[in-house]
């Protein structure tokens, strides 16, 4: 895979940088802290996809590794005077690693990381408890489950080992973070795309358990391995009825930051969506062995698409920010391919997420194997949202 774009663009890339470009600093550190996980999700990138490497890595992250790690994010804040990172406690399911050693981390990254560090675990919520939820508050880690709607769509997916859906545990763990006791650590939730479910449902299921946040994410899929639906936009349908459920309501409902971001780019703003848009993607992803690696997502794509070939206990986090594929995620539309640059949406869609543009032999520079499906909900969101801006610009102006 090495000729692949953009392994092979390391010369337009140092071209870039004498042209005055500088590398985006890391703002978001994703830790594996514990690579095995207690479901078995079929559309899961980690354990059903092209990349099978979960299996020769340790099943926790070592206390050397997270302390090297700690020790590797403190020296990139120093270095480039950031004021604030986040970092995402993941894996598999990072509450396997176990109370104490979340614990430890925490106080570690609190006491050793010169700024404010929020800090975020992605759980599929089904080991929640009060005791484990009254630990994470205590040290200010917010949480995210994700969770696919009702009952019935969540446990198409979301089964254990056993084959038994895991929505009676996740409900349960939901329940315990909208209470009063326990609201303010709820990050919010994360929904993967299934067009047989109903949108609208599915949209209500999750405003139910009333989250600060919802992120819709399309199912992994890229030009070898399309997606499983059909003929037509079933996907940009999808998010069209979801979207006018949640754009209509008769006051905000919550946060969806899939909408939230395609309406600031229609408006001229900026993205907070990898999803979308054209602003550089600050993350980087440290797996249990200690591999520094890019978004994780890339699993599906092949095996080693996130791989940069740096660890924790010999490489800096400033040696990432070096990587091709680190690179063509902060470049802008300058990692996009002529039909993206030919197309009105660009600056909108900015190419979809780049998991879903790898074409095998292209590499990444090909437009989202979504791409139908982005168009598709692009114009409904310019249909819906620029008039309603004229009408207020109407009202003031009068």
């Amino acid at each position: 895979m090495t000729s692949e774009w953009p392994a092979d663009a390391r010369a337009t890339f140092d071209d870039l940088r004498a042209s005055g470009w500088k590398p985006t600093p890391f703002r978001e550190f994703v830790l594996k802290i514990h690579q095995r996980c207690n479901l078995s999700c079929d559309y899961c990138y980690v354990y059903h996809s092209a990349d099978q490497s979960w299996r020769t890595k340790p099943t926790r992250m070592p206390t050397r590794v997270w302390r090297q790690t700690v020790g590797r994010i403190a020296e990139h804040v120093a270095a480039h005077g950031l004021d604030r990172v986040h970092v995402v406690l993941h894996g598999g399911e990072p509450l396997l690693a176990g109370v104490a050693t979340i614990r430890a981390i925490v106080e570690a990254l609190r006491a050793s990381v010169p700024c404010t560090v929020d800090v975020t675990m992605q759980t599929n919520g089904v080991l929640l408890t009060e005791e484990i939820l009254a630990a994470l508050q205590a040290r200010g880690v917010r949480v995210a489950v994700s969770v696919d709607g009702e009952a019935s769509a969540h446990d198409v997916h979301r089964r254990g080992p056993d084959g038994h859906g895991s929505y009676a545990a996740v409900a349960r763990a939901l329940s315990l973070l909208g209470s009063e006791s326990y609201r303010r650590s709820f990050a919010g939730l994360l929904c993967t795309v299934d067009v047989r479910s109903d949108p609208v449902a599915t949209y209500e299921a999750l405003v139910g358990h009333s989250p600060p946040a919802i992120d819709f994410l399309l199912p992994h899929a890229n030009w070898a391995n399309p997606p499983a639906a059909g003929g037509g936009t079933p996907h940009g349908d999808w998010l069209v009825a979801a979207f006018d459920r949640w754009y209509d309501a008769p006051k905000r409902e919550t946060r969806v930051r899939l909408f939230d971001s395609v309406v600031m780019l229609v408006l001229g703003g900026a993205s907070r969506s990898e999803q979308v848009g054209l602003s550089a993607v600050p993350l980087v992803v440290v797996e249990s062995d200690g591999a520094v690696e890019q978004v994780d997502s890339l699993k599906s794509a092949y095996e080693g698409a996130a791989a940069t070939g740096l660890h924790v206990e010999t490489d800096p986090f400033d040696a990432a920010l070096s990587h091709p594929g680190i690179v063509a995620r902060q470049i802008g539309s300058a990692a996009l391919s002529a039909t993206c640059h030919d197309c009105r949406l660009m600056r909108v869609c900015g190419g979809g997420s780049y998991t879903h543009r790898y074409r095998p032999g292209h590499g990444f520079r090909n437009p989202s194997v979504y791409c139908a499906d982005l168009i598709r909900f692009i114009d409904h969101v310019i249909g819906r949202v620029r008039p309603d801006v004229e009408r207020l610009r109407s009202a003031v102006a009068r």
